[in-house]
């Protein structure tokens, strides 16, 4: 073993070490390779950045824009309606749609995204039918990481597979080459979940419902908060007029918050849904506010404004402008370990946070506490940012909408334009028109043009902390390759086992795969282990596609733990489940997983 192999399987293992602990952010571990590796003189810094131009990350960056196009335009819930219409009343049915549905939405957004869509529409479902959701939140989320088996843009370790056989002088994949093997994992999943999974989740198949809050007035006094609104009027002889709401000192000295503020306008009384803090307060404005008693008794004082009645009225008038939801920290927000003091939420998504519950209990003082995935917020802003929150699926996901919004008409005039743009991508990839990543950045360009979404919201789209781990961690591969690492470790595998065949070898990297992915991210994984099995492969003189293949779908089988996937942590929350629950029924579904692959693989690429 030379110095410098020695080197890269030490900065390898410490990388593995980072993404198991928790403690430093995926794309950061990604970064401190890059420079790892450019210190230790192992790669220059062109070739340990090289993975940044990588068709790959560009496919990525582009796919997770269409994603969020169909999810802006309306195309992912309007499938979510039908479902619901389609389903109800019955959990065998459901779980067959819901499988159905979002394995075949999965195969042109990402797994995550889909579940996040989901989510909401499972939990409504929930309380409609009196179905256990619990019981049904866990099939979601196997049947997002399912979906990631079916196409080659599904899910990004597939990408970064087909890559790596083309880097090795190979055919890579097509974009339906993954479609037999995923099609028949979903129907086995189909079946295992009919007859034996669904007996192994947790809880009954009927319970109460799990998200009591349904209306307005219900959202509320699930977070404990009807009725604690108030209206201060502030008179022209106040200290207040005159100056901004920032300025005001409202929030700071008084602990109280403006929610709403009223004001007479040209066409009678408005009402300025989570004003700015540039608002410039007027004699005569009325102030909607929350907060502690004693701040808005001690505001009233000091600041000479006047305590008015809450009419029927009055809330009526509140909820035509301004609207809730209750939503949840995804587990990869850029606000984990953040305040919501110290973010610009009123800026950056129109809303405002009313109250934060965490493990079933409300958080006093919420606003200096830092954020964790999980976290359930109550925000308020005007119907249409609400509405708008069911797009943001990077930092959330929305639990509860209240019923008023059906009142709220949504536009969904672009979904055509949407599927129209979606089938474009997915026939000039199908038939090899042009490059998968050309025809990804076509189908960017029009959304764009035909204004299914802005520039910025394309940019807003793309999650970087998924590219930089990408390019990143390509760096090791590049590494592994040109040091010798990959044929050190190849030769020791094939010391090992290689005696008992190619099937046995298939095994192997099926194993190590689904274990890697269940502490790193699949993606890591697949950038790992893609050159391994190519090389191991040629040691046996086969064709390297199946080997690649195994590699591929097992980098989805994170059946066994929620840590696993983005998709799996979203539903631990909402469906209370614990490990156990995720292993009772997962080990099973990886068990027939792998035997899929082990029939079906070695048919589809001969190991010859």
């Amino acid at each position: 073993m030379t110095p410098e192999i020695l080197f890269v399987l030490v900065v390898t293992g410490l990388a593995g070490a980072l993404f198991i602990s928790g403690r430093v952010r995926l794309d950061v571990v990604a970064i401190l390779v890059v420079l790892a590796l450019v210190l230790g003189g192992i790669l220059s810094p062109a070739e340990a950045l090289a993975g940044f131009g990588n068709p790959v990350v560009i496919m990525v960056a582009g796919l997770l824009v269409i994603s969020d196009m169909l999810a802006r335009t309306g195309v992912a819930q309007l499938l979510g309606q039908w479902l619901g219409r389609h389903g109800r009343g019955s959990e065998v049915r459901l779980i067959v749609l819901i499988s159905l549905v979002v394995g075949v939405l999965g195969c042109f957004m990402t797994n995550a995204a889909v579940v996040a869509i989901f989510l909401p529409v499972v939990l409504s479902l929930g309380n409609t039918t009196r179905l256990n959701a619990s019981r049904l939140l866990l099939p979601l989320a196997y049947a997002g990481l399912v979906s990631g088996m079916l196409t080659l843009i599904a899910t990004a370790p597939n990408l970064v597979v087909a890559s790596e056989l083309e880097r090795a002088g190979f055919e890579p994949f097509g974009f339906f080459s993954f479609t037999p093997i995923g099609g028949a994992v979903l129907l086995v999943f189909v079946l295992y979940m009919i007859l034996v999974g669904r007996h192994l989740l947790p809880g009954a198949p009927v319970s109460a419902p799990t998200t009591p809050a349904r209306n307005f007035d219900e959202l509320l006094s699930e977070f404990d908060l009807l009725g604690t609104a108030n209206r201060l009027h502030v008179p022209a002889g106040s200290p207040l007029v005159g100056r901004t709401l920032a300025a005001s000192e409202i929030g700071s000295r008084y602990e109280t918050r403006v929610i709403l503020l009223e004001r007479v306008g040209r066409l009678g009384r408005e009402v300025l849904t989570t004003p700015a803090a540039e608002t410039e307060l007027r004699g005569g404005d009325v102030l909607v506010v929350g907060g502690p008693g004693e701040g808005r008794e001690k505001m009233v004082h000091e600041l000479g404004l006047r305590l008015l009645p809450t009419t029927a009225g009055d809330r009526e008038r509140w909820i035509r402008e301004a609207g809730i939801a209750k939503v949840l920290v995804h587990p990869e927000s850029s606000l984990i370990g953040r305040t919501l003091r110290g973010i610009a939420l009123r800026s950056t998504y129109g809303v405002q946070v009313l109250a934060v519950r965490r493990a079933g209990g409300a958080l006093d003082g919420f606003l200096d506490e830092e954020l964790a995935s999980g976290d359930a917020l109550l925000v308020i802003g005007p119907w249409k940012r609400i509405r708008q929150l069911q797009s943001s699926l990077r930092d959330f996901v929305v639990l509860a909408l209240p019923t008023e919004i059906e009142h709220v008409v949504p536009a969904w005039r672009r979904a055509p334009i949407a599927v129209t743009i979606l089938a474009v991508m997915v026939t000039l990839s199908a038939f090899e028109i042009v490059p998968v990543v050309v025809a990804v950045l076509i189908a960017v360009l029009l959304a764009v043009g035909s204004r299914c979404l802005t520039m910025e919201q394309s940019y807003g789209a793309i999650q970087w902390s998924t590219i930089v781990l990408i390019a990143g961690m390509m760096s090791i591969t590049r590494a592994m390759i040109s040091t010798g690492a990959v044929d050190l470790v190849v030769d020791q595998l094939v010391a090992g086992i290689g005696g008992y065949g190619p099937h046995v070898m298939m095994t192997a990297l099926f194993a190590l795969t689904a274990a890697s992915s269940a502490v790193l991210s699949n993606t890591a994984t697949a950038v790992l282990l893609a050159p391994i099995a190519i090389r191991a492969a040629s040691s046996f003189e086969i064709d390297p596609h199946a080997f690649a293949m195994t590699v591929a779908i097992a980098a989805s089988a994170g059946f066994v733990v929620p840590m696993s996937s983005p998709a799996m942590m979203l539903v631990v929350g909402p469906g209370k489940y614990r490990l156990t629950d995720f292993v009772v029924v997962g080990i099973p579904m990886l068990v027939l997983t792998w035997i899929v692959t082990m029939l079906l693989v070695p048919i589809l690429f001969p190991l010859v």
